[in-house]
Parts: structure tokens; sequence; C-alpha cells
């Protein structure tokens, strides 16, 4: 049995913010009280051994649900693999990670949606879900056995890191969808827009020299989807958004009443085009780094809830991948031990944006969005948590990351706020930064 003593709980699933006092016990939230004394919880343990906690001066809130991670496995366990990804995962506040499916072989079949799952329950730490694709093959043509993929454990059915360009593919798949319940998920980029460009196109891109993605490449295929979904009733969501086209788009779609949701990544409401140099490939990500004005319309779309929820959108890559010349490197960024210390640090502490909504965004929603387990601390819900201390600092050090990739921005920079223990289903998994 656990007690946390005199934490500030986050949980706006209650509407809760406000020191308590926690008790856990068989893997559940038993009680969240103002105020409690030893003989109480004494008495609620009946004899169970209590772990106690000084909770002052610290958060504790529902563990962090991310939509968008890139576990690489099967095929590239160089880079990642579900164990090595779940266990960065509760390193970074992380209780729940959805797998993406462009992996090798990518994850067209029941067969191989239960493998992840499987793999990700045999590592034992966040709980894993695997997507599915939309397509066989992600070519782009032909529809998967979604029923079947879904009754295997698929959560969500995407061809994330490609589009969908033939729009009647796209509408029947928002189509089909439907019977099982289950979002689509859009990597929004037309290709032809798109090229072979590797930043936003701008004059950051003029001044490196580089070839330029501009931002209708995303924009427009978030206007051709949302339009799918108003057509079929289809139940849509958005990854990674990066413009502010975008943005306006999604929030004049849902105020016509289309079933949306939409992500965004820290590394693009933290950075933005003008900040890249040359090397700097740890900030190759698709899509592209945005302008100023993009990363202001999606902090503020973030904040007014137009963007539904955060995510990592974690890709790892090997050293030697990253560090090919700019055009040649990979897109992506490693970010599951970083991104909520990355947000804390840049985001919250400066007031953009409040905490209570990060957690909404990173837990509350997404767990509703998806129908997952988690995004409550309410009494008799399984004890998936986190205790945050905002005090807490680290070195970035290529030494303590757990997940086998490197490439994160923030390597060898000192960052402040993280998850100093990490609860799944009340049983303790990660404590002073260390995976148990």
């Amino acid at each position: 049995m656990w007690w946390l003593k005199d934490v500030w709980v986050i949980d706006p699933s209650q509407k809760l913010s406000a020191p308590r006092d926690v008790l856990v016990k068989g893997g559940q939230v038993l009680e969240i009280s103002s105020s409690m004394t030893e003989e109480e919880v004494s008495v609620k343990a009946q004899g169970e051994a209590v772990d106690t906690v000084d909770g002052k001066g610290k958060f504790v809130f529902p563990g962090l649900i991310d939509v968008h991670t890139h576990l690489r496995e099967p095929g590239q366990e160089d880079k990642e693999d579900i164990l090595s990804g779940s266990r960065a995962a509760v390193r970074g506040g992380f209780t729940t990670i959805l797998a993406m499916a462009n992996t090798q072989p990518v994850i067209d079949s029941r067969a191989l949606v239960e493998y992840v799952r499987m793999q990700g329950d045999r590592a034992g730490f966040a709980h894993v879900h695997p997507i599915g694709t939309v397509t066989k093959g992600m070519q782009g043509t032909e529809l998967v056995e979604m029923a079947t993929m879904k009754e295997g454990g698929a959560v969500a059915f995407s061809d994330d890191g490609k589009n969908i360009q033939n729009a009647e593919v796209m509408r029947l798949a928002l189509e089909y969808a439907k019977l099982t319940g289950l979002l689509i998920i859009s990597h929004c980029e037309d290709k032809d827009l798109a090229g072979e460009g590797q930043m936003r196109r701008g004059v950051s891109s003029a001044r490196m020299g580089l070839k330029g993605i501009p931002a209708s490449a995303e924009s427009v295929i978030v206007a051709r989807d949302l339009m799918l979904a108003e057509e079929t009733g289809g139940r849509l969501h958005l990854a990674h958004i990066s413009t502010t086209e975008s943005v306006d788009l999604i929030r004049q779609a849902k105020a016509r009443g289309v079933n949306v949701t939409a992500e965004v990544n820290p590394h693009h409401l933290i950075f933005c085009d003008e900040q890249l140099g040359i090397t700097d490939t740890f900030l190759k990500v698709n899509p592209p780094l945005g302008s100023r004005a993009d990363r202001e319309s999606l902090i503020e779309g973030l904040r007014d809830g137009t963007i539904d929820m955060l995510a990592t959108d974690h890709a790892p890559h090997t050293q030697a991948e990253k560090s090919r010349p700019f055009a040649e490197a990979p897109f992506g960024i490693a970010s599951l031990e970083t991104a909520l210390s990355a947000v804390w640090e840049n985001l919250v502490v400066p007031g953009r944006i409040s905490m209570d909504r990060v957690i909404e965004a990173w837990s509350v929603t997404p767990a509703l969005r998806f129908g997952l387990q988690g995004g409550s601390l309410v009494a008799g819900a399984p004890a998936d948590m986190v205790l945050f201390d905002p005090d807490f600092s680290e070195v970035i050090e290529p030494a303590t990351l757990v997940s086998k990739a490197r490439n994160t921005p923030f390597l060898n920079k000192t960052l402040q706020g993280f998850p100093v223990m990490v609860w799944v289903e009340g049983r303790l998994v990660q404590r002073n930064r260390i995976v148990l």
C-alpha cells in the first residue's frame, strides 16, 4: 500500500488541482482525501505494509498517455525495441504508449498486431497498444482487415510516415473504420507538394541551401481529410499538426461538428525553423519545424482546445544515421524521456500553458478519445500515476538514457522538472529516474 502525503494532485477528470493525500492499494487508487492520519491509514491498510512518500512540493497526476510512439519493432531493433521503448516511456512519465505501424514489416495483419501487444505485455513496463496500418503494406491502395485487427488488439489505424494520397481510399477508410469504432489517424502530407524537402520552406531553408517543404503540404491534406470526415461521419485524428493554416481549419471544422481530434508535438511548440543550423540534424523532423507564427498558433490552439492532445512522435534513429549531412539524415527526435520536462521548462514555467492543461492533453483526453485505461485518479481506477518533482534537474547524457536512441536536441543540456516516481497499476516502475 502507498500513502502519498501532502502532494499536489492534478486530475482534470475530476476537476481537481489541490493539495491532497493519496492512498493506493491492490493496484488501484483507494482514496484521495484532504488529510489523513496514521491511524486512519492503518485501518485502511488492514495489516498491509504502508510505503509513505512525502509529496510536499511535488505533483501527482494520472500517467501520461502517448498516442504517437515509434518503437521500431519488428525489423529495426537496432534503433529501438518494445522493451527499451517501454522502459524509456516510464522513465519519462508515460504509463501507456501507442505503437505506430510503420515497422518492417508494417503492422497490417492480426498476427503482427498480436505480436506487438504480447511483446509489450512481456516487457512489463508501460502499457503498449498497437496501431495497425490503414492499407496493406502501407501502399495506400487496399484497406486492411480492420475488424480482425481490432480483435487482435489494434486501437487505431494509421499509415503514419506515408500519407494516403488517394482521397477515395481515405474516404473508404473512414467509412470502414466506423464498423470498428476506432480512429483513423492521418499523417497529413501531400507528397507532391512536399517533394524531397528537408525543412520548412522559407527564409531559413534558403539561407541553408536546403529544399523546402511548404506549409500547404500539410494544410491541403488537413482540409481534404476534414471534408471527408464530415461527409462520412467517420472518426478522424490528425497527427503532429504544425501550421497556422491547419489550426484554423481544425477550429472551423470543430465549429461545424466534425468528429475530429488533433495532436501537437512538444518540439513544434518549443522550436522554430529559424533556430536550425546546417548541423542540427537532431531537430530535423517531419512535419518540419515551422515559423514563430506557426509556433504561436499551435500554443494558442492547445490552450483553447482546438488541438486536443500532446504526443511525442518519439522517432528513434541510430547515431550513424543522424550524423549524416542534414539533407541525408532521417527525420525524427527521440523524446520519451525528455518530453514532459521540456514542456514543463519551456511552456509551463514561463506561463504559456498551465500544468492542468498539459495533463488533460497528455492523459485525460487521449484515454477518452482512444478508449484506453487511464487518464484519471478517481477511486477504483488503476493506479497508473506519476509523481513529478519541479525541482529535480538532470543533465541529459547518453549514459543515462534507457532508449537505444540518442537523437535528442537536449543531449548534454540540463533540464529541470522530472517524474521521480511512476506507478503502473500500483507497481512502482521508476524511482529517482531509475527504471526498476
